[in-house]
C-alpha cells in the first residue's frame, strides 16, 4: 500500500501533563478547558471562518505519548475491567497501528493572536502538547444516529465517586483559586471518573493515589468508594 504523510496543524493546551487521570472519554469532564493552538499556514484567520456556526467540533489529533510503544491486534478495554480482550478496532485504545485518536468537543469560542487561531473548547480527553491533524464540525443530523447501538459500551459510565478535601487541601485551593478558578470542580469531575487502573476500581484500600492538573499536584485515597482528597500542592 502507498504510505502517507500527515502533518499536524496545530497542538493542544491542556490541564493533563500527563496520561494518568485523563477521562478515558471526551465529555465526561466539563470543567477540563483547554485550547486547540493552529499554526502557520493553518492558523490564518480563513481556515477557520464559518466555524463559529457550530457548537461543537471533531478533532482529529496523535497519541504522541505511546508512538515508541508499538500496538496490538488485541487489547483490554478499561470498561471490561480490564480483563477481557477485544480487537484494537473494536476498542478506542490509545495504542493503534497509526496512533490517531478522535474526540467531540463543545467549543466556546474562537480568537486569532500573534498569527495563530486558538480555538477554546471544553470536554476535553487529551493530554497537554497534542499534535491535532484536523478539524471537522460537528452535523447533529449526521453525526448523531439514534438507533446506533454501543457494543461492549452501551450507557455512559456510572462512575460517580463523591468526593471530599482535607482542610489542608481546601487551604490550599483557596490559594490557588486565582490562578485556578475551576480547579475544585475540575479536581471533583476527574476523581469522579475513578482514574485508578480498571484492576484496582472495585477495591478500597489505604494506598495513597497522585495527579497532576496543570502544574498542581494532588494526593488522594479511596475509602468506602469515596475519594478524599488529602493534599494540594503547586509544582515548579
Amino acid at each position: 500500500m502507498t504510505s502517507h504523510s500527515i502533518e499536524p496543524i496545530g497542538f493542544i493546551e491542556s490541564p493533563y501533563p500527563e496520561k494518568f487521570a485523563v477521562p478515558r472519554q471526551p465529555g465526561l469532564v466539563s470543567a477540563a478547558k483547554a485550547r486547540i493552538v493552529l499554526q502557520g499556514d493553518y492558523g490564518h484567520p480563513d481556515c477557520v471562518r464559518g466555524l463559529k456556526e457550530f457548537s461543537h467540533i471533531w478533532v482529529l489529533f496523535l497519541f504522541h505519548q505511546t508512538t515508541a510503544q508499538g500496538w496490538k491486534p488485541l487489547v483490554r478495554p478499561p470498561r471490561l475491567g480490564g480483563n477481557e480482550k477485544r480487537g484494537v478496532f473494536a476498542t478506542r485504545s490509545t495504542f493503534r497501528p497509526n496512533n490517531i485518536g478522535l474526540s467531540v468537543v463543545q467549543m466556546i469560542n474562537i480568537e486569532h493572536q500573534n498569527k495563530q487561531t486558538i480555538i477554546d473548547v471544553q470536554g476535553a480527553d487529551w493530554v497537554n502538547h497534542t499534535p491535532v491533524v484536523d478539524i471537522k464540525p460537528y452535523v447533529p443530523y449526521a453525526d448523531a444516529i439514534a438507533e446506533a447501538t454501543g457494543g461492549f459500551a452501551p450507557t455512559a459510565p456510572e462512575k460517580n465517586l463523591m468526593t471530599t478535601f482535607s482542610d489542608q487541601a481546601l487551604y490550599e485551593l483557596q490559594h490557588l483559586m486565582p490562578q485556578y478558578p475551576e480547579l475544585q470542580a475540575l479536581i471533583t469531575q476527574v476523581l469522579a471518573q475513578d482514574p485508578r487502573p480498571a484492576y484496582q476500581q472495585h477495591d478500597d484500600d489505604e494506598r495513597e493515589y497522585g495527579m497532576t492538573l496543570y502544574n498542581v499536584n494532588i494526593r488522594w485515597r479511596v475509602l468506602n468508594q469515596q475519594n478524599h482528597v488529602i493534599s494540594i500542592s503547586k509544582g515548579f
